[in-house]
């Protein structure tokens, strides 16, 4: 029988999934709240160690993308330190002032103007600002896969 814990830890795992694709949603640590939920309404026994421990990594692997991938994409196109510390904190104050899309937006605006500014080369920040952009949506659709693929784990062990 499937306890009303149960439901509750599937519904936190659904919602990191969710999570991951929306910024300013945990989407890692709900879903490795879900699976700890469940864990220790199981008495400790379910999932068994070797299936927590790798949704564990799982649920590090994805935090780790989620605060790295926007940074590194930023770096990967050539932008500069100073750019991409500016554009996270961009990011952040403009989470809780603009949602999501304003977050996409302030980011590439903020890593373009950064690097115009630094170089005056329209086409250079553009495809900093793009590449960017790029990187963070990558981000999410990765962090829905890794995320949903804890989901399935656990739809697996709690109704099977």
């Amino acid at each position: 029988m499937v306890t009303t814990l149960a439901w509750v830890a599937v519904g936190l795992l659904v919602l990191g999934v969710v999570g991951s694709l929306i910024p300013g949603l945990p989407g890692a640590l709900l879903s490795l709240a879900g699976v700890y939920l469940f864990w220790w309404q199981s008495g400790y026994t379910e999932p068994g160690l070797f299936v927590l421990l790798g949704l564990t990594l799982v649920g590090l692997v994805t935090i780790a993308v989620d605060w790295l991938a926007g940074a590194l994409a930023a770096k990967a196109s050539g932008a500069s330190t100073t750019t991409t510390l500016l554009a996270g904190l961009a990011g952040f104050v403009l989470l809780f002032v603009a949602g999501p899309v304003g977050v996409i937006l302030g980011i590439a605006g903020v890593v373009f103007a950064v690097e115009f500014s630094r170089g005056g080369d329209a086409e250079a920040s553009l495809r900093s600002a793009a590449i960017t952009t790029l990187g963070m949506l990558g981000s999410n659709l990765v962090q829905a896969l890794l995320t949903g693929s804890m989901l399935v784990v656990m739809v697996v062990v709690v109704f099977l």
